[in-house]
C-alpha cells in the first residue's frame, strides 16, 4: 500500500473549479471530483464502523498502532489485539520500555509479525526522538523506522486532521472503478494512480481527512474486491464501472495468496512454541513442529535473518531481548 503525501498549501485542482484535471483525463474520468467527495463523505457519517481507533481518546498512538495492525489483517483479527496492546502500552514509552521480543509476543497470530518489531522500533524512536509524543509533521512521521509512505500519511490524515492522499487497496479499487472504469487497480501502486489521487483530493484539511477516512470505508464496506454492493454504493450513478457495463478485469490473473503447507506456515508455527515459552527453547523442541527438515531449518533461518528471533548457545532459541 502507498500514501501520497500533499501539502496543505497545494493548489485546487484544476477539476475542482470545472477544468478537468489532467490526472483525471489520463485516467478516462469524467466525472468531477466535488461530485464524489459529498456523497461519500455523507455516506461514511451515516455507516462508519465504530472501532476503537476512530474514538477521540485513541490519540495518534492508538491510530499508528491501528494502521501497523491492519495491514493485509482484517479488522476482525485485529481488534482483540489491539485492545490488549493499548491496555498493557498506552503510550510509545511504554512499549519502548519493553524488549522486542514482547512485541512479538503480543503480536500474537495477526501475522507478518515483523510489523511488531517495526512498531517497537518506531515507538523507541517516538520516544527518543519527540519525547513521547507521535510526532505530526509528516516528514518526521516518514523518518521513523519502520513507517513508509502509506503509514505516514494514514497518522497524519486520521489522526491529525491533514491534508493527505491516502492510498490503500480499498481506496485504490475505488478510484480504478468509479473514475478509470476497470474492476480492479494494477498489482502495484502506478505512478498514474498517484496523480489521479492527488486530483481527487479536496483542497481544505477537514474534508481531505473525511474524504481519505470515507473513501477507505466504502472500499471495505460497499465496494469490495468480490460480490460489490453496487445498490448500496452512495456514488453508483456515477461510477464510471457500472455505466461501462461492469467490463471484467483484463488484467492478469489475480491469485489469492495461499497459506497451507508455505514457509509462512512454518514460521508461524515456530514463533508460537517461542512465544508460549517462559524462557529459551531447545532446538529439539523446535523440530517437532514441522516433519520436513529443510524447510523448517530454513524458516528458523529466516526468523534469525529478520530479527524474531534469537539464536543461543546450546542450540537454544528465544524471542530477543535487543
Amino acid at each position: 500500500m502507498t500514501a501520497i503525501p500533499d501539502s496543505p498549501s497545494s493548489p485546487v485542482p484544476a477539476s475542482a473549479a470545472g477544468t478537468p484535471d489532467p490526472a483525471l483525463r489520463e485516467a478516462g474520468g469524467a466525472v468531477a471530483p466535488g461530485e464524489l467527495h459529498d456523497p461519500v463523505i455523507d455516506w461514511f457519517g451515516g455507516h462508519a464502523r465504530d472501532l476503537p481507533w476512530r474514538h477521540p481518546e485513541a490519540g495518534p498512538w492508538g491510530v499508528m498502532v491501528s494502521e501497523f495492525m491492519l495491514q493485509q489483517t482484517p479488522v476482525a483479527r485485529v481488534l482483540p489485539v489491539y485492545e490488549q496492546w493499548l491496555a498493557r502500552w498506552p503510550r510509545p514509552a511504554d512499549l519502548a520500555a519493553e524488549a522486542p521480543g514482547e512485541a512479538v509476543r503480543a503480536w500474537g497470530r495477526l501475522g507478518y509479525p515483523r510489523r511488531a518489531l517495526r512498531l517497537h522500533g518506531a515507538a523507541v524512536a517516538i520516544t527518543e526522538r519527540h519525547g513521547g509524543d507521535v510526532p505530526r509533521d509528516h516528514a518526521q512521521l516518514l523518518a521513523l523506522p519502520g513507517i513508509g509512505e502509506y503509514t505516514a500519511a494514514a497518522v497524519a490524515s486520521f489522526a491529525y486532521g491533514q491534508r493527505h492522499a491516502v492510498l490503500d487497496t480499498n481506496v485504490r479499487r475505488v478510484f480504478a472503478r468509479a473514475v478509470t472504469g476497470t474492476e480492479y487497480p494494477p498489482n502495484a501502486t502506478t505512478a498514474a494512480e498517484r496523480r489521479l489521487a492527488r486530483a481527487l483530493l479536496p483542497d481544505d484539511e477537514p474534508t481531505a481527512a473525511a474524504w481519505a477516512a470515507a473513501s477507505m470505508e466504502l472500499g471495505a464496506l460497499v465496494c469490495t474486491a468480490k460480490s460489490p454492493s453496487c445498490e448500496r454504493c452512495p456514488i453508483a450513478a456515477r461510477c464510471a464501472w457500472r455505466l461501462a457495463g461492469k467490463p471484467a478485469h483484463q488484467g492478469p490473473p489475480r491469485r489469492g495468496q495461499t497459506y497451507a503447507g508455505t514457509d509462512r506456515q512454518v514460521r508461524g508455527r515456530l514463533l508460537a512454541v517461542l512465544r508460549d515459552a517462559v524462557g529459551p527453547v531447545p532446538q529439539a523442541v523446535l523440530d517437532t513442529v514441522w516433519d520436513e527438515p529443510v524447510q523448517r531449518a530454513r524458516a528458523l533461518d529466516g526468523l534469525v535473518s529478520d530479527g524474531l528471533v534469537e539464536p543461543l548457545a546450546g542450540r537454544l532459541y528465544r524471542l530477543p531481548l535487543t
